[in-house]
């Protein structure tokens, strides 16, 4: 049974994984180079336990052994007794193999390597590691606290073994696991990413405005937040990522990014993380900029 992870990145998603992984009584060694990134990351995981224990999700007692068991690193060598580790590395295949290169050498022999990659191909990052075998696709969904879908993708070579210690682990911390095949973009990509893609295109054909995409497809297909608000949360340049992922993957026009998604990227108007996208943050209520 898996017991201890390993987490590689304390951004958004790290802390999130951490966070869910601590509440769920697993042992948790947080990692980042950046160590302001790790005092950030725990802040935050502290404020969204006080919010789970408002909501009522969380009692005041569990608070405190569950941010015990997050001990945060520096460094590789500390995550060697892991059992399993979970890379939240930025979506770049050439440092993502960076990081299995080194981490690979320090992984005690049964350990197993999940990559929470919302796009890029497993088989060919397993290919990376030396240990196809113990590798698998992890794609937690974000705010991870909150969303109750993990998909699990295998690679060619995953073995059965593989998958079943970390399906049984989706489902220990409180998720409902998806397995998808490794197709670009999986399963919830393939299928919102397309979706946005063409809401952008809506508003680049002059067809609605802002306001007028996300109220419609709010009211009108009854999603919980607007295409366009959806995409500044996720980040437009991560939009763009898996759109380009898609249409060189499968090599269709129908996944070509929409010109003004690549122009808003090439502006950094990249969403919330930069105050300016689809909304404008700077004041108390986001404004459409167009």
């Amino acid at each position: 049974m898996i017991e201890s992870i390993g987490i590689i990145g304390a951004g958004m998603m790290g802390t999130g994984i951490a966070h869910v992984c601590a509440v769920h009584g697993l042992d948790v060694r947080l990692l980042d180079e950046n160590e302001a990134a790790i005092e950030a990351s725990l802040q935050a995981i502290g404020r969204n336990m006080d919010r789970q224990i408002r909501k009522g999700t969380l009692s005041p007692e569990e608070k405190g052994p569950a941010l015990a068991r997050i001990r945060t690193t520096t460094s590789l060598e500390d995550l060697s007794d892991c059992d399993l580790i979970i890379e939240v590395v930025p979506e770049y295949e050439e440092l993502k193999r960076k990081v299995y290169k080194s981490l690979t050498r320090t992984l005690k022999a049964d350990a197993i390597i999940a990559t929470n990659t919302s796009s890029l191909p497993i088989t060919r990052l397993a290919a990376a590691t030396g240990r196809p075998e113990q590798f698998v696709g992890m794609h937690f969904m974000n705010p991870v606290p909150v969303m109750q879908l993990v998909e699990i993708i295998r690679g060619i070579a995953t073995s059965e073994e593989t998958f079943r210690r970390v399906r049984e682990l989706a489902v220990r911390l409180g998720k409902t696991p998806a397995v998808s095949e490794d197709f670009p973009a999986f399963i919830v990509n393939r299928i919102l990413m397309p979706m946005v893609n063409e809401a952008v295109y809506t508003l680049y054909e002059g067809v609605g405005s802002v306001e007028g995409i996300d109220t419609a497809m709010r009211l009108g297909a009854n999603h919980p937040m607007g295409p366009l608000e959806l995409a500044d949360f996720i980040g437009l340049d991560a939009c763009l990522s898996i759109m380009n992922m898609l249409y060189e993957g499968l090599a269709d026009s129908k996944y070509r990014p929409c010109p003004l998604l690549v122009k808003y990227v090439e502006a950094g108007w990249l969403g919330r993380k930069t105050g300016r996208g689809f909304y404008d943050y700077a004041g108390e209520t986001p404004v459409p900029t167009r």
